[in-house]
């Protein structure tokens, strides 16, 4: 956490908590609700708008402030203000680095090597490191399926990943210097498995936002 997110929390301890401001989608990008204008709402229903985050400075400032309390909430420390942040699926996205050699957060942190792996009913991967549960974007799926392997050591690719994870065969991964089985989850169980609250809500009788 940067210094002077610090400072500014011990100058003002108690600036109350905001959600439904800041969320994370499945490609481990920041989208941030826009201010309600004059007129008409952004959208039919009257659901607030989000956009996405762009400005290079704030994306670094955000994932270098990103962090979660004993409840499983995740909040980006703004100075003195904690912002509750809305999970699309899981609080991590790994993506491989330049060399397609390492695995790297989405705000930049190394996550360290894989302990668990599981495949979603999605056919999304999801890892477990030592900094969290994240899902790896899916534009690198193709780059680690070369690491797959059935029981009897032969290579398998994404379809045969899939197929062979959910009828229960075993299959192993190398990433990242490390070797895990690989294993089924619905993603409908990851939060409670793992911990992990996906939609912060403020306490009774405060508002959303």
């Amino acid at each position: 956490m940067d210094d002077i997110v610090l400072r500014a929390m011990m100058k003002w301890p108690n600036v109350p908590a905001v959600y439904g401001w800041l969320r994370l989608d499945r490609r481990g990008r920041w989208l941030i609700r826009m201010p309600d204008r004059p007129g008409p709402p952004a959208a039919p229903d009257g659901v607030p708008r989000f956009e996405r985050v762009v400005n290079p400075a704030m994306i670094e400032f955000i994932g270098r402030n990103y962090q979660h309390d004993a409840e499983g909430r995740y909040f980006f420390q703004n100075g003195p203000q904690r912002v509750f942040v809305a999970l699309e699926y899981t609080p991590w996205i790994w993506h491989l680095d330049a060399d397609g050699m390492k695995l790297v957060a989405h705000t930049g942190a190394q996550p360290g090597a894989p302990r668990e792996a599981y495949v979603d009913e999605q056919g999304g991967l999801i890892l477990v490191c030592e900094q969290g549960v994240g899902a790896v974007l899916d534009r690198d799926l193709a780059a680690l399926a070369e690491g797959f392997r059935d029981q009897t050591g032969n290579a398998l690719d994404l379809e045969a990943l899939i197929g062979s994870v959910h009828e229960g065969r075993m299959v192993r991964m190398r990433i990242a210097g490390s070797e895990v089985t690989v294993g089924a989850i619905r993603s409908d169980e990851l939060a409670a498995r793992f911990g992990y609250v996906p939609h912060p809500r403020p306490p009774e009788g405060q508002p959303d936002c």
